[in-house]
């Protein structure tokens, strides 16, 4: 995602990094610099004449020519430039408070993803309490409406299909279906074309006057480019649309047409799809969006979701290994976290500088090398998991044979338990000198939940057990 952008500004800056002061000329090489990334992106050429001109006037200031840190500065001021082009706060999806069911209507071409999307954000909803219904009111694709209703089993929503033949018969019967399965809110999943024409628009402004939405999202594919710019402008003038849904940002190395889109309509993103998985729609936030372009990485985005992956049970774990230590069993429920938050190569996209870290090891970091460990953990017995000092040479060549590693892998495996078991010794010593039990306690899940959640994840340390020497 943006990796051959974030790549050529942080080239840029580097080479602005190596100055004490700068000139008008080193300003100048710089806007070149940016505006040429910014056009190798697909971003639209006018948004681009804009954005330039915009930084190039911050930039020319005293304030930034005479300062100590011009670097950082010009840093500062593309930054804040790229945060109020993908939009400056975020977007929620509003919905009418005094209206059940509420109704989000999705629009776009056909392949944008828009099926897969109306999936993602009912999972989305349904996790925030809600009860969606998903309308199959795209009856000209075949198996559209069979597609729809796979994905709905897979989490759990109901779908409406009606008669599969007049569109506009099966939204407004969505509607009714909704009022008696008692959900609160229908997601209306429409027909798109292979390009704009008038049959696609009339059909989805149709639909539009019969159920009345309370939300219209065009679902636009981020790998469209520039050619973006005259699809959700159609779409504007035609159904006036309220924000846009960025599928496939996970697929575009580029991404030009989410930092298009924004500028031309005015229309703000709501959320970003990155990934296959029903729970990969997010929210999407333009200064987080804006760090990560520009390597900074994504710490928010990192808590949030370990908050989110966090239970009860793992404050009791974590309560248990202030008493007790670190066991192997604790290990593996790292790794299991580390899958609910997303994955390992989603977490390391998300710190500064992941995204050059990632490169750097040619893609290799993804939940296989999760599941090695995985593997060795479980090869072990249940005294071994609990004790793991207990695990001698022969021990060690016996898991190595069953989880089908190396002996060394299973040595790098008991050395991160080791670091990780002095850190646990550390915090009972802490407890045990006086500091009350609420207080260790405390300081414990602070500590432990830093990138991770209660259960202690350190990516430096999974990185290392791998092998890779990689440092976060």
């Amino acid at each position: 995602m943006f990796n051959s952008l974030s790549d050529r500004l942080n080239s840029t800056f580097d080479k602005l990094r190596g100055k004490g002061r700068l000139t008008e000329d080193d300003i100048n090489a710089a806007m070149r610099e940016i505006r040429m990334a910014l056009l190798e992106a697909d971003v639209n050429y006018r948004v681009v004449k804009g954005f330039v001109a915009e930084c190039k006037e911050k930039c020319m200031t005293a304030e930034v020519l005479d300062s100590l840190t011009p670097a950082q500065n010009v840093v500062r001021i593309v930054l804040d430039q790229l945060t109020k082009l993908l939009g400056t706060t975020e977007s929620r999806l509003t919905l009418a408070q005094n209206r059940t069911p509420n109704v989000v209507m999705l629009v776009g071409l056909q392949g944008s993803g828009k099926t897969t999307a109306a999936s993602k954000l009912a999972y989305l909803l349904k996790k925030q309490g809600h009860s969606p219904l998903l309308a199959a009111c795209d009856v000209h694709r075949p198996a559209a409406a069979d597609q729809l209703e796979t994905l709905g089993g897979e989490i759990g929503v109901p779908v409406f299909r009606g008669d599969g033949k007049d569109a506009v018969a099966v939204a407004k019967g969505g509607i009714q279906d909704a009022v008696d399965r008692l959900c609160d809110i229908v997601i209306v999943d429409t027909a798109g074309r292979l390009q704009v024409d008038e049959e696609m628009m009339q059909e989805a402004v149709d639909i539009k006057n019969v159920v009345k939405p309370d939300q219209i999202l065009m679902v636009v594919d981020a790998m469209t480019g520039q050619d973006i710019v005259n699809v959700v402008t159609e779409f504007a003038n035609r159904v006036d649309f309220d924000g846009v849904i960025m599928s496939k940002l996970d697929g575009d190395a580029r991404g030009g047409g989410a930092l298009s889109v924004r500028e031309v309509t005015g229309k703000p993103i709501k959320y970003v799809s990155m990934g296959e998985k029903p729970d990969s729609l997010e929210v999407f936030h333009p200064d987080r969006m804006a760090k990560r372009i520009l390597g900074m990485g994504d710490v928010y985005g990192i808590i949030e979701q370990a908050q989110q992956a966090a239970d009860q049970q793992n404050i009791e774990s974590a309560e248990r290994m202030l008493r007790e230590g670190f066991t192997m069993d604790d290990m593996l429920e790292q790794m299991q976290q580390v899958r609910k938050m997303g994955g390992l190569k989603k977490m390391i996209g998300m710190l500064p500088g992941g995204d050059r870290m990632l490169a750097q090891a040619g893609g290799n970091m993804d939940d296989s090398q999760i599941t090695r460990i995985e593997s060795m953990i479980y090869s072990m017995t249940k005294e071994e998991r609990l004790k793991p000092k207990k695990i001698n040479g022969q021990r060690r060549k016996r898991i190595a044979r069953g989880s089908g590693r190396s002996v060394q892998e299973v040595n790098q495996l008991l050395k991160q338990w080791g670091e990780m078991n002095k850190m646990m010794g550390k915090m009972r010593q802490m407890a045990n000198e006086g500091a009350s039990s609420k207080k260790a306690r405390r300081q414990m899940k602070n500590m432990m939940r830093g990138f991770g959640g209660a259960n202690g994840l350190d990516l430096n340390q999974i990185s290392n057990s791998f092998g890779k020497g990689m440092k976060f």
